[in-house]
């Protein structure tokens, strides 16, 4: 029967994580003593009154360490009170598939290892981040908590002696401290590909590919090599052909995993030779990025992805259920989703002047300003509403908001911490008047 232990560490400086997580080159995360053992103590301890008993999943990106710190985190997740975790085969889940398996299995949260596009292999970069029980990143008052707890570190517990197989899926339990403790490895890909089936419309893009339509995918020896073999090929039918670095490395074939025209060049270049090609696509090592190019190598900019999405929402089974009544964009975002909207009838822009105070909403304890130059709105019912964008651009505030201003709507992409929260609340005009349970989509990124 395994037991806990404690472990005495004294602190390092610098553990300080953002919404990404902490990064840091593998020397330092993965070769110094008690460093990665802190920082998942203290990541553990943030949680709070709901780490007892609680399920978490574990996943990442396969760049080098991700199988052997997932081990380190089976050990303490025990030590710490946790009741099961949910770990992806071989420690493998790209960053969206976690998130999904997060939200779909209602759990408590996820520790996800990766360190996004940044160089892998011993001396590339290793990274270590939470998501909360919406699938999103943790706001700033949770990585400022695992700060906080990292100054000030003493011991870490581990159960140094439990030893589970993370190479096949099953379940395995234990039980330490007479509690229960579970490992369910599960397949990395099966649940992310289910959910892909209810977004889009499988038949109709298998029916496009065999209709002669070729297409290539770059994973950049990346998380999404698999993911892309199994829904582009085996799901879609592309063939054999229609793949190039998706075998996933640990050092990611000595690349760099960045999807754009400078790192995924053999791409572009081989679209460019490849006049048949009509569709391609490139993404980054934990799959939550990506470059389009059509064909010829045209380069697809993410603001027009946006506008493409928009432009076409009724072909996409996800929002045929779901139905947006209104489209919003950022100010960094094109003018693309504008020209949709008018189109569409749906245009109503809102300028906004660059600082603007906002009524906190109940997902964020502190006051709060957002930074933005010019926001819109584009809203079936041709309203006007201000809305709060959180937590993307959100710093803390010591001005109040200016008399008279109206309250805020949370639109969020789905990792806020707010976007289930006030989902289905109404959203109030510039008149005080309510629009219903209007919709938005919002591009995050």
């Amino acid at each position: 029967m395994p037991s806990a232990s404690t472990v005495s560490t004294t602190p390092f400086a610098g553990q300080k994580p953002g919404t990404s997580g902490l990064r840091k080159k593998v020397s330092e995360f993965l070769e110094t003593p008690n460093y990665v053992e802190n920082f998942l103590q203290c990541t553990l301890e943030a949680v709070g009154d709901d780490l007892k008993g609680s399920t978490l999943v574990v996943g990442g990106d396969g760049r080098y360490g991700v199988k052997e710190t997932c081990a380190k985190i089976v050990k303490m997740a025990a030590a710490n009170g946790v009741k099961k975790l949910i770990v992806g085969q071989n420690g493998i889940l790209s960053t969206p598939a976690l998130s999904n398996i997060i939200r779909k299995r209602k759990v408590t949260g996820g520790i996800i290892l990766t360190a996004s596009h940044n160089p892998g292999g011993p001396k590339g970069d290793f990274g270590i981040k939470y998501n909360l029980g919406n699938g999103g990143p943790a706001p700033t008052d949770f990585t400022e908590r695992i700060y906080s707890l990292s100054q000030s570190i003493k011991e870490y517990k581990i159960c140094s002696d439990l030893d589970c197989d993370i190479s096949k899926t099953g379940e395995s339990k234990f039980t330490v401290g007479g509690a229960d403790f579970e490992v369910e490895v599960v397949d990395s890909i099966s649940d992310y590909v289910t959910m892909c089936k209810e977004i889009f419309d499988f038949p109709a893009i298998k029916g496009w590919i065999e209709g002669g339509n070729k297409i290539l995918i770059n994973s950049l020896h990346g998380v999404t090599g698999p993911y892309a073999e199994r829904i582009f090929g085996q799901e879609l039918g592309a063939g054999k052909d229609s793949f190039m670095k998706t075998e996933l490395l640990p050092d990611f074939g000595n690349g760099h995993p960045d999807p754009n025209l400078t790192y995924a060049r053999d791409l572009v270049e081989a679209m460019e030779k490849g006049q048949d090609f009509c569709f391609g696509a490139a993404f980054d090592g934990d799959g939550d990025r990506n470059m389009i190019l059509g064909k010829g190598a045209f380069f697809v900019t993410p603001c027009d992805s946006l506008a493409v999405i928009a432009e076409n929402l009724d072909s996409i089974p996800y929002f045929a259920k779901s139905q947006i009544t209104g489209y919003a964009r950022s100010m960094p975002t094109s003018g693309a989703l504008d020209r949709v909207a008018k189109a569409k009838g749906k245009v109503r822009q809102i300028s906004y002047p660059k600082q603007i105070f906002f009524p906190t909403p109940p997902c964020v304890k502190k006051k709060t300003t957002v930074f933005v130059a010019r926001l819109f709105i584009f809203s079936a019912s041709s309203s006007l509403a201000p809305i709060h964008v959180c937590p993307l651009s959100l710093r803390n505030a010591t001005k109040r908001p200016p008399a008279g201003s109206s309250s805020a709507t949370c639109l969020t992409p789905e990792r806020s911490s707010c976007a289930e929260r006030r989902a289905s609340e109404p959203v109030p005009t510039t008149s005080g008047e309510s629009t219903g349970n209007a919709k938005y989509l919002l591009f995050p990124r």
